[in-house]
């Protein structure tokens, strides 16, 4: 991309972003009615449909004016295109400059560490290397636990030791007598 397109998609995402304000949330109509709808949008296709005839107080109609700019559609907000990513042979295609790297959500640990040392040296940008931080996060977490949990348990036997010794200098127990059974008719 050269400075003149670069500029044209950072002024395409601003509009997008103003644009994207404006725009309604679209429900299937009727969907706020009945609970057998979803409000996942279907156009309609009624002789006596209000959103199709743009009847005034009815929710607005999907439209092609709702639309974000040519040229910042498939545009990441960062302003790069978004490319998928399954492994490390797939960073030579990729550039720099106008090109994110988004890493498949099914790649492994082990792939998706090489991954990102690829992309690192080739200075390439993620979108998604959060993920792997918070699972490293994680782990320090969980090892923090384990490590306070060996703590108690170690304390526990001292705490033994302590409740032994108050129980001897308690006074012993009555034994309770064992409780009578009662009969039944058949027995009797």
């Amino acid at each position: 991309m050269t400075e003149k397109e670069t500029f044209q998609a950072a002024k395409a995402l601003k509009l997008r972003k103003r644009a994207k304000r404006k725009k309604p949330e679209f429900a299937r109509p009727e969907s706020w009615r009945y609970t057998r709808l979803k409000e996942n949008w279907r156009r309609p296709r009624g002789l006596d449909n209000k959103v199709r005839k743009n009847v005034k107080g009815w929710p607005p109609l999907v439209r092609a004016g709702y639309r974000g700019p040519k040229v910042a559609r498939g545009l990441h907000p960062s302003g790069y295109r978004e490319v998928l990513v399954h492994n490390a042979e797939e960073l030579k295609e990729i550039d720099p400059k106008t090109q994110a790297i988004r890493i498949a959500h099914t790649v492994g640990k082990r792939k998706r560490a090489k991954i990102i040392t690829e992309a690192r040296k080739r200075k390439l940008t993620i979108l998604n290397v959060r993920e792997v931080k918070e699972k490293v996060e994680e782990k320090k977490a969980e090892e923090k636990e384990k490590e306070e949990e060996t703590e108690k348990e170690e304390r526990e036997p001292e705490k033994e030791e302590k409740a032994e010794e108050e129980t001897e200098v308690e006074k012993p127990k009555k034994e309770k007598k064992p409780r009578k059974r009662k009969r039944s008719k058949e027995e009797q």
